[in-house]
């Protein structure tokens, strides 16, 4: 990648005649920068989609190209960009349904409202891989139709498909009333009974690790099974008899259905995988009296996904505060929590309880501040990105707790330029302050310059529109391609800088260019 041209695709302030002349050397990295600006005009639109075929899909998905502006022939993959959005023809559809391409009919097999006579060839497509993508997106009538294929793997997505009508999801999850199926994708390839080694080192085959067929296609069953129990439109009776399954992903897959009976939930709460009653635990379904039982359960996973359930009692949550590493997020039982909770959680005498609802963004003035002046440091590091605090209050949280507040701070919205500056000067050095000040609007030309000390923070610092274009110019020869990605796309680079880096590599080929040139089956990405 040449990441000056990189860069410089993505800079805001690249005029118009600039991006012409990127459009008539760019390759498939730097036509995507150049396909995502917001200034770009139709006819660049149309030079970039002609010289490079992968920006015509980006560019079709985006609206920057009609119907009218791509010949399905030459340009297949965009014209199933359109497709795929809706916004393309008919006679697209019937012209790509006869590609012989097999990838271009089966993403065609996945567009919406497709004409009946596209569906109907699609359903008979010789290649199941096909069939199998109509399967998974298609109405619930043809769906019906293709639950009894000879082919499994075409079932499989039929159970994966939300439009397919209960009564037939029921029948592929417990197999009543369907004919057997005929083949699968193992037993097409293999002599059977075959297992697939999980450490196959074949570079030719894509079965998936453990497929198996001893004539019964018992894999692709099981996982028909797995995605009609995940499939929300699958009849709660049908799904209630796996709680007890053998199969332990088919028994997690059941644990996160919604309207489980109470009864069910009671025996999965019980399983012996902690991954099950995880998934239990984060199901809104479940009921206080469960949610109770499982804020004991040894799993750490367990306690967490409950913290996370966005119907667990307050009290179950205050409990689990402090045990279940809920990470620095919100979680949702707090977002909807009244302000009458807000005041009772924020008045906790646990700070546990405390940091939870300072992660909330939208507290009253006066709990904020309480919070602010916490004395307990996680209580402080959650509430400091909090919209509002003053500055001096802001470096009053630094003076008292230090280190283990000072990234946060730097992340307020409200941090001014002067204190973002002395946050970079903090003793001892805070790299994730630097992070958060090389990212910060406010931050000022001295504050940027010693965030270029740090690693990870010096792309962040390189594209700021604040660093002084000599130094934005200077970083052009990092030797850390992302640093100088990054300062070519700074908004403050001279503009008779980006002119000159324009002429100087036209002058030469530029990286990967040849492979901007595709062969007539490459698979749409």
């Amino acid at each position: 990648m040449n990441h000056v041209l990189y860069g410089l695709a993505a800079n805001a302030a690249l005029p118009s005649e600039l991006v012409d002349r990127l459009t008539a050397i760019a390759d498939a990295d730097i036509a995507a920068e150049l396909a995502a600006r917001p200034d770009l005009a139709h006819a660049q639109a149309l030079r970039l989609a002609s010289r490079v075929e992968e920006s015509a899909v980006w560019l079709a998905y985006a609206g920057r190209l009609t119907v009218a502006d791509v010949d399905p022939v030459a340009q297949p993959h965009a014209a199933l960009a359109l497709l795929d959005g809706g916004a393309g023809s008919p006679e697209w559809a019937r012209l790509l349904a006869a590609d012989p391409v097999v990838e271009r009919r089966e993403k065609l097999a996945a567009c919406p409202a497709l004409p009946p006579d596209v569906v109907e060839t699609l359903a008979a497509d010789p290649d199941v891989r096909v069939v199998a993508e109509l399967a998974l997106w298609t109405t619930p009538e043809v769906a019906a139709r293709l639950a009894g294929h000879p082919h499994a793997e075409v079932r499989r997505a039929v159970a994966a498909n939300e439009a397919t009508p209960p009564a037939v999801l029921a029948a592929l999850l417990t197999g009543q009333g369907l004919p057997p199926a005929r083949r699968c994708l193992v037993c097409d390839r293999e002599e059977t009974p075959f297992v697939h080694d999980p450490h196959c080192s074949r570079l030719d085959c894509d079965l998936e690790p453990g497929a198996s067929c001893d004539g019964s296609h018992e894999s692709t069953v099981h996982d028909t099974r797995q995605a009609a129990l995940r499939n929300p439109a699958t009849p709660t009776e049908a799904v209630v008899g796996f709680v007890d399954h053998p199969s332990l992903l088919l028994r997690w897959a059941l644990a996160a259905r919604p309207g489980l009976p109470s009864r069910v939930c009671e025996q999965l709460a019980a399983d012996p995988s902690p991954g099950v009653r995880a998934d239990l635990a984060g199901n809104p379904a479940i009921d206080d009296d469960l949610m109770r039982v499982l804020a004991g359960d040894p799993g750490h996973d367990v306690r967490r996904r409950l913290a996370h359930n966005p119907q667990v009692p307050l009290d179950v949550l205050t409990r689990l505060a402090g045990s279940a590493r809920m990470g620095d997020t919100l979680v949702p039982r707090i977002a909807a929590a009244s302000p009458d909770e807000v005041e009772e959680l924020a008045q906790s005498p646990d700070p546990a309880v405390r940091m939870l609802v300072a992660r909330r963004r939208d507290l009253p003035p006066a709990t904020r501040d309480a919070l602010a002046a916490d004395p307990d440091a996680k209580v402080v590091k959650s509430v400091a990105p909090h919209p509002g605090l003053s500055e001096a209050q802001l470096r009053a949280m630094a003076d008292r707790h230090g280190v283990r507040v000072v990234a946060k701070i730097a992340a307020n919205p409200d941090a001014t330029p002067a204190l973002l500056e002395d946050l970079t000067r903090h003793g001892p050095s805070v790299r994730k302050a630097l992070r958060e000040v090389a990212r910060h609007p406010r931050a000022t030309a001295p504050a940027l310059l010693a965030c270029l000390a740090d690693r990870r923070a010096r792309p962040m610092a390189a594209r700021h529109p604040a660093l002084p274009p000599s130094v934005v110019v200077e970083l052009l020869t990092d030797t850390d391609g992302q640093v100088v990605a990054a300062a070519a796309s700074n908004p403050s680079l001279p503009l008779a800088t980006m002119s000159d880096l324009v002429s100087r590599l036209e002058r030469r080929p530029v990286p990967g260019a040849a492979a901007t040139a595709r062969t007539p089956g490459a698979r749409c990405p």
